[in-house]
């Protein structure tokens, strides 16, 4: 982790006084209808920008409604901290929504634009209701979220020496690993000889750019599985598959089936929070479920790059080991760390696993160990209540969740 990414995010205004009391008397009645403003909000914000809904946001949590429940859990989500000095600070929620922008190249031109049309959106959804001081007051509070957040990114843009937003670039595929679950890697390497990718910290990611049949051109955040300081990216990929009325992922199924070695992709460059601290020597526990073994793997490769003596306790959960993503190079990873030590939970019997559900009965967590998660919604609910009953205190667990509402997570 760096130290250089964290002025902006520790620095956050206070409400004054008299916006904290109205904000505190209407979030109540803002909570219970932020669901009808967000929904609002973006239907008048595609109907004006019908670019961003193409060539930006992800057209499958739109159609879903979670990318509008990810906007309503941060907004409620900040204000609440706001008007309640007594819960922890919202740094977690700011710096995912932050390194999430900066990976999407968000400027701060766009965040005008958003302004508009959710006070627009605040007004129709709630009408009368919404008088000059209550508008004052919730204006108040997103401009301090987007005066913080435009700061914070401003922050990753200069760490990655680049101007805002200028965070693409052309990559060639130099290889692709088909792994027995289905789960394929691309590596890749700079189109530019001249301008190489540039070097990362284990457990971040980078956004991938697919220009799809129908013109659009979809962004999506994959995790980066190599070890770093090659020259080379590489990132793994599962195909999202149709499920009832949850529609088949966009990219990920361009991915596996239109793009070979020797193709040209746009990749942005490496963002993410879930990062170790590699100048530590404190024990890690690195704890996943499905494709969330990804950011472990990258991790896992680090410390196996720099022949790391750090003890390491890797904790997997699967329906069986058919659909576990790269089974294998986890397993030989943690055999060749001398301080590593595995274990894997299949719903499923398998051998040489445990059976059922993730569960630290009987585990032993090194003491003083800083705790890293990433999976599903319940999978991670799961786990970090097993880690607050084993007495593990909040600030040592740090997690990621593949979906756009990961900060419901601190509600």
């Amino acid at each position: 982790m760096t130290t250089a990414s964290t002025s902006a995010l520790d620095t956050i205004a206070e409400l004054e006084p008299h916006h904290a009391e109205i904000v505190r008397a209407t979030l109540p009645v803002i909570g219970a209808r932020i669901d009808d403003i967000t929904a609002e909000f973006y239907r008048r914000l595609f109907a004006a920008h019908p670019d961003l809904l193409r060539n930006m946001f992800n057209r499958g949590n739109q159609a879903q409604g979670e990318q509008q429940r990810a906007l309503a859990a941060s907004i409620a989500t900040f204000a609440t901290h706001l008007v309640d000095p007594n819960l922890p600070h919202p740094r977690q929620l700011l710096a995912r929504i932050g390194h999430k922008h900066a990976s999407l190249g968000v400027v701060p031109d766009q965040y005008p634009v958003v302004h508009e049309h959710l006070f627009a959106a605040i007004v129709h959804v709630l009408g009368e209701a919404v008088t000059a001081e209550v508008a004052a007051a919730w204006d108040r509070v997103y401009w301090l979220m987007a005066d913080t957040l435009m700061g914070f990114e401003n922050e990753l843009y200069s760490g990655a020496g680049v101007e805002p937003g200028a965070v693409f670039r052309e990559v060639r595929v130099v290889q692709r690993i088909e792994d027995p679950a289905g789960t394929v890697t691309f590596v890749v390497e700079s189109a530019d000889a001249a301008a190489p990718l540039p070097a990362f910290v284990p457990g971040q990611y980078v956004s991938v750019g697919a220009d799809l049949p129908d013109g659009a051109r979809q962004l999506r955040q994959y995790s980066l599985v190599n070890a770093p300081g090659a020259g080379r990216l590489a990132f793994a990929v599962r195909r999202v598959t149709a499920v009832g009325d949850r529609p088949e992922g966009e990219v990920s199924s361009w991915l596996h089936t239109d793009v070979e070695v020797g193709d040209r992709l746009q990749i942005t460059l490496p963002f993410g929070d879930l990062t170790i601290d590699t100048a530590a020597r404190t024990p890690l526990v690195l704890i996943s479920a499905g494709i969330g073994v990804t950011p472990m793997v990258g991790i896992l490769e680090y410390l196996a790059a720099t022949g790391s003596r750090r003890r390491v306790l890797a904790l997997h959960a699967d329906r069986a080991e058919s659909t576990h993503p790269l089974r294998g190079t986890q397993a030989d990873l943690v055999a060749g760390l001398p301080e590593a030590e595995l274990h894997v939970w299949y719903e499923q019997p398998g051998a040489g696993a445990h059976a059922g559900l993730l569960s630290l009965t009987g585990i032993e967590l090194p003491a003083g160990a800083e705790i890293y998660l990433c999976g599903g919604t319940g999978f991670l609910q799961a786990a970090r209540a097993q880690l607050k009953a084993a007495g593990v205190a909040d600030e040592r667990v740090h997690f990621e969740l593949f979906a756009p509402n990961d900060w419901l997570l601190d509600l």
